[in-house]
């Protein structure tokens, strides 16, 4: 199998506007929209995660650290500010982005991965046990 992405709503525990930095729970051992879990204990990841705008490689906005707690994936999210020298293009996805979040447009979060173990759910949907 190969990349595959799951979405959750984002619950948001902090939201810094100064720093553009947001927190919340971007995976938790329920199913997503389409049907699927994402074991939060499988999650395997390296030490750069970029945050993607539409999951665009050609179109990154931040940086991504992640921890595990109770609650299942904690993500904290930190989306660059714009600055004088930055091409006009640029600094109008990173406010479009920022603002869209902080007022609610956009509610959920959607992880791409790769899997590598899962199993199949009754009804349905797929159980990914590592990724």
């Amino acid at each position: 199998m190969t990349l595959k992405r799951a979405c959750s709503l984002l619950t948001v525990k902090s939201f810094s506007e100064d720093e553009r930095v947001i927190t919340g729970i971007a995976s938790t051992p329920s199913p997503d929209r389409d049907g699927d879990i994402l074991e939060p204990e499988g999650a395997e990841f390296g030490s750069a995660i970029p945050f993607l705008w539409q999951h665009d490689h050609s179109r990154p906005v931040g940086q991504c650290t992640v921890r595990r707690v109770s609650e299942g994936l904690e993500i904290t999210a930190t989306l660059v500010k714009p600055v004088p020298d930055m091409p006009s293009q640029l600094a109008a996805r990173l406010d479009e982005v920022w603002a869209a979040i902080k007022t609610g447009l956009v509610r959920g979060l959607s992880v791409g991965f790769r899997p590598h173990e899962y199993t199949y759910l009754d009804g349905g949907g797929l159980h990914f046990l590592r990724w």
